[in-house]
């Protein structure tokens, strides 16, 4: 048995990947470690932000003149098409609000009207019967003359009986009155 280990080629690109590493890690920091190579990155850095500026305010003076959007005016019409969804979707919201509080408010009317209607009926039923009360109370004003009428015809009626039975008491007193006399004349006779 061998005491060799069998061959591993990842073993062997680690090592040779970490070994080319550390070459590039040590030449960019002598790079960068040094001042003139710094300065002079900066002013490369320097150059191309001026030349990007210009760049793009060239790029959008173009843009106008041909008239093709930019890309701040794409997110310009982005941000102001989201703000219109925004505000359709509050009005839809309120839409829908007042849909439901005209809903509401129809069944309310609804029900007004019916109410309205069944006063109605009901203020019909009462002139009719407000109708019928002041036939009933004329007849009963006849009614009441008449009984007036039958109880005045009472009191002559009571009135002629007092008179009447005055009239036979008298009758009876003079009958008396006159058996007294004839009694008593004819014992004067005697």
């Amino acid at each position: 048995m061998s005491t060799k280990s069998p061959f591993e080629p990842y073993d062997s690109f680690k090592k040779y990947s970490e070994t080319w590493e550390k070459q590039i890690n040590d030449f960019i920091f002598l790079l960068s470690n040094n001042n003139e190579f710094v300065k002079m990155a900066k002013a490369g850095t320097d150059a191309q932000t001026k030349y990007l500026e210009t760049f793009k305010k060239n790029q959008e003076t173009l843009a106008g003149v041909l008239n093709i959007p930019t890309k701040n005016d794409l997110a310009n019409v982005t941000s102001l098409t989201i703000q219109t969804e925004e505000k359709i979707e509050s009005l839809e919201e309120q839409i829908w609000n007042l849909q439901d509080s005209l809903k509401s408010q129809s069944k309310d009317i609804e029900i007004i009207v019916e109410v309205s209607k069944e006063i109605i009926k009901l203020t019909k039923q009462l002139k009719t019967e407000l109708g019928k009360t002041k036939k009933e109370l004329a007849n009963s004003k006849d009614i009441q003359s008449e009984l007036q009428e039958i109880k005045f015809e009472l009191n002559r009626l009571t009135n002629l009986k007092e008179d009447i039975e005055l009239l036979k008491s008298h009758m009876k007193n003079d009958e008396h009155l006159e058996q007294v006399l004839t009694v008593s004349g004819s014992t004067n006779d005697e």
